[in-house]
């Protein structure tokens, strides 16, 4: 692994947050979630104290369907929950991204790249753009 492996790791959250419309603290509650094959809500909330507070974050994840209920309550056991097939998705694109997969530079795979968008989208576009460039020439130089 590169002592570099977190050199656009900025880059990278932010195009997953828009991509995806997450919040810094929900793509970070799922990536410390992803570990945890099955979690009850107090797993979730051992996180979730070092996050901003917000009290509808966990309804909002389990509605937005990042979370899904693994077994009902039952009796005295609890509720537990597990990470979504969408969330694991995502959590393998961060993931991939971070190991040298390039990032979409596409209007339609990649909402940056849309026509109106903020300054600071189009600051991270660019970056997107030299990131990739990058990606490019190390596999073209391990590849000679």
């Amino acid at each position: 692994m590169s002592s570099d492996y977190l050199k656009y790791w900025r880059v990278v959250r932010y195009f997953i947050k828009s991509k995806y419309g997450l919040t810094t603290a929900e793509l970070e509650t799922l990536l410390f979630l992803n570990s945890e094959s099955y979690f009850g809500k107090d797993k979730f909330k051992e996180f979730n104290e070092l996050c901003s507070w917000d009290i509808n974050r966990f309804d909002r994840l389990l509605r937005d369907g990042w979370l899904e209920v693994f077994r009902k309550r039952e009796g005295n056991k609890k509720t537990i929950y597990k990470l979504s097939f969408k969330s694991k998705k995502v959590i393998g694109s961060v993931y991939n991204k971070l190991n040298g997969d390039e990032i979409p530079s596409t209007s339609n795979n990649n909402p940056l790249f849309k026509r109106n968008v903020s300054y600071s989208d189009k600051v991270y576009r660019n970056m997107i753009k030299e990131m990739n460039k990058q990606i490019r020439s190390k596999k073209y130089d391990s590849e000679l």
